[in-house]
């Protein structure tokens, strides 16, 4: 796992979490550590950019689980994934900017007080 996390820029720690939520996998060797195969940086890549734009680490798994073991996506089903994931982040923006209006529609109304 040090080659992997050295390689895809997370803890190794974030290795074996990810792990303990399904989102990766990994055999074990004979002297009991952890082997992951060469699309698991693919994954973590994946989880990583999903985390960043907020996307709860389930529906992570969710959209894994439709996947055969050890599949890596194709170019098509990274845009089918990236575009619902992509419709959530636009609903999140929509409801931080109305946010962000409100609270300055706030300012000196003395709702706030």
């Amino acid at each position: 796992p040090g080659e992997v996390a050295k390689r895809s820029g997370v803890a190794v720690s974030a290795l074996h979490f990810y792990e303990s939520k399904g989102l990766i996998t990994s055999i074990r060797n004979s002297g009991n550590q952890r082997r992951y195969k060469r699309d698991v940086l693919r994954y973590v890549a994946i989880i990583k950019i999903a985390q960043r734009i907020g996307i709860p680490l389930a529906t992570i798994r969710e959209a894994f689980g439709v996947l055969p073991e050890g599949h890596t996506l194709s170019a098509k089903e990274w845009k089918q994934l990236s575009s619902q994931w992509r419709e959530e982040l636009d609903r999140r923006i929509h409801t931080l900017v109305a946010l962000r209006d409100e609270l300055d529609g706030c300012i000196g109304c003395g709702c706030l007080s």
